[in-house]
């Protein structure tokens, strides 16, 4: 598969679906009232796909490996208000379960494209 456009990353592509589903369970219930919660997990979710999107921008390897990793610990942080949010009673423990794993599987991908872009900075030394 040819990547044209920062859309076609698998990465971008889990990373976008976490933060739609972080989104829509934000939208209603307990944690729509918990507004600083709210903001901190939309917030770190929303910057995930934007980083990769910065990244696929950059001309520079060093400097798409730097976005790679910025996305890499919104991912994490998705993953802790995550866990913070079933410990308050937001979401049910399928629910954390399953934002999870897709966040590990965005982490998995990201953390992929950020080596190879190390390495190809590597290499341009």
């Amino acid at each position: 598969m040819v990547v044209c456009d920062f859309q076609d990353l698998l990465a971008w592509q889990l990373s976008y679906e976490l933060k739609c589903e972080v989104f829509a369970f934000t939208a209603t219930g307990p944690a729509s009232k918990d507004f600083k919660y709210r903001d901190q997990i939309l917030a770190a979710s929303a910057s995930a796909p934007s980083n990769i999107a910065e990244a696929f921008g950059r001309i520079h390897p060093r400097d798409a490996a730097r976005f790679y990793e910025f996305a890499r610990g919104s991912l994490m942080e998705t993953r802790s208000h995550l866990i913070d949010g079933r410990d308050r009673g937001y979401l049910e423990t399928e629910l954390c379960s399953r934002l999870s794993n897709l966040a590990r599987a965005a982490l998995k991908t990201t953390t992929a494209l950020w080596r190879a872009k190390q390495r190809q900075a590597a290499k341009a030394r």
